[in-house]
C-alpha cells in the first residue's frame, strides 16, 4: 500500500530558528504517521505561497511550520489554488496568536502529532480586498508597530517586544477620518486603530477581541477605537481594551460577516502581523469553514 504524500512548508528563520532543533522528530512524526513527507524550507518571502500553489494539489496533507506570516502564505497559496486539503500547523513564531487560540501547543513534536492526527476543525478564512487572511486585518498604532519591530527584537522578547515598539510611539498618534459599513449601518468617525479579526489573542494578548469569540461562526469581531480629544479619553480607551471597564463610547465593537471602509487619504494595514500595504478603500468578507486545519481533540 502506497503512504500518503505529506507537504511539509517551513521558515527556517522563524522563532530564532526552533525548527533546526525539532526537524528529525517532526519528520519522524510524520513518517510514523503513515506519511511520506516532503520537505521544504522557505526561500523568501511569498515563496510559501508560490511552493503550495504550484504543488499543494499534489499531497494528501500539507503542514506548515513558522509564526503567523508563514501560516497566513500558505493559506493563501491554498486559496489562490483552490484547495481544500486538511492543513496542521506548527507554531514556530514570537506570538503565534493563531495558534493560541486553536489551543495547539508551542511544543514543536506535540504540535506535529495534532497535524498529522484527524481532528479536522473547519474555520473561518478572511478575503481582504483580493487577499487572503487568517485572523487579523487591522489599522492604525498598534498595527504599525506589530510589523516595524525588527524580527531581531521579536525573537528575543516576543510579545514583549511591541509593548516595547509602543512606548515610543505614544507620543504622538496619527488618527484616521472614515466612514464603515457593516450591518446595514453607516459610522463616519476618526480612529486611531481597527483591528477585524477572527481569534481570541491578539498580539499575544487575550481578551481584545471581546467575547464569545468562535472561529466557525461566519463573523468577525470589530474593534474601532476613536481619536481621543484628551487624556481623559485616553485613559478611558486603554482601561477598556485593558479589561478594566467593561464598555467605552470611546470604542466601536460588534460583529459582522462583511465590512467596507474607506478613508480620505491611504492608510497602511496589516493582515496576520504582516505589512498589507496603503489602502485608501478596502472590503472585508467572512468566507465561513473554508479552512480545514488539525485541532487537538478536545477543540
Amino acid at each position: 500500500m502506497s503512504e500518503k504524500k505529506l507537504l511539509f512548508v517551513f521558515n527556517p528563520k522563524s522563532g530564532m530558528g526552533l525548527i533546526k532543533n525539532n526537524l528529525l522528530d517532526i519528520v519522524d512524526v510524520m513518517v510514523k504517521a503513515g506519511y511520506e513527507p516532503t520537505v521544504y524550507p522557505t526561500q523568501a518571502r511569498g515563496d510559501a505561497t508560490r511552493k503550495v500553489k504550484a504543488d499543494g494539489a499534489e499531497y494528501d496533507r500539507i503542514v506548515c511550520s513558522g509564526g503567523d506570516g508563514t501560516l497566513d502564505e500558505v493559506v493563501t497559496g491554498m486559496r489562490e489554488a483552490d484547495l481544500y486539503t486538511p492543513l496542521g500547523y506548527i507554531p514556530a513564531g514570537s506570538t503565534n496568536d493563531f495558534a493560541r487560540t486553536l489551543g495547539i501547543p508551542n511544543d514543536m513534536v506535540k504540535a506535529a502529532e495534532i497535524a498529522v492526527g484527524e481532528h479536522i476543525f473547519p474555520c473561518d478564512v478572511g478575503q481582504f480586498n483580493e487577499e487572503t487572511f487568517i485572523y487579523i486585518a487591522g489599522f492604525g498604532l498598534f498595527t504599525e508597530i506589530s510589523y516595524e519591530t525588527p524580527q531581531e527584537l521579536k525573537n528575543i522578547f516576543g510579545h514583549a517586544a511591541y509593548i516595547l515598539s509602543a512606548a515610543k510611539s505614544l507620543a504622538s498618534i496619527p488618527n484616521y477620518l472614515m466612514q464603515v459599513e457593516a450591518n446595514g449601518e453607516i459610522i463616519q468617525d476618526r480612529f486611531i486603530y481597527g483591528m477585524i479579526t477572527n481569534s481570541v489573542s491578539v498580539a499575544g494578548f487575550k481578551g481584545l477581541t471581546g467575547k464569545d469569540v468562535q472561529l466557525d461562526d461566519g463573523e468577525f469581531e470589530v474593534t474601532l477605537v476613536k481619536s481621543p480629544n484628551n487624556p481623559i479619553e485616553l485613559n478611558e480607551i486603554i482601561a477598556y481594551l485593558t479589561g478594566i471597564i467593561p464598555e467605552t463610547k470611546m470604542v466601536y465593537s460588534f460583529k459582522t460577516s462583511h465590512i467596507a471602509i474607506r478613508s480620505r487619504s491611504s492608510v497602511s494595514w496589516t493582515m496576520d502581523g504582516e505589512n498589507g500595504g496603503e489602502h485608501w478603500s478596502v472590503e472585508i468578507k467572512n468566507h465561513h469553514r473554508k479552512l480545514n486545519i488539525l485541532t487537538k481533540e478536545n477543540e
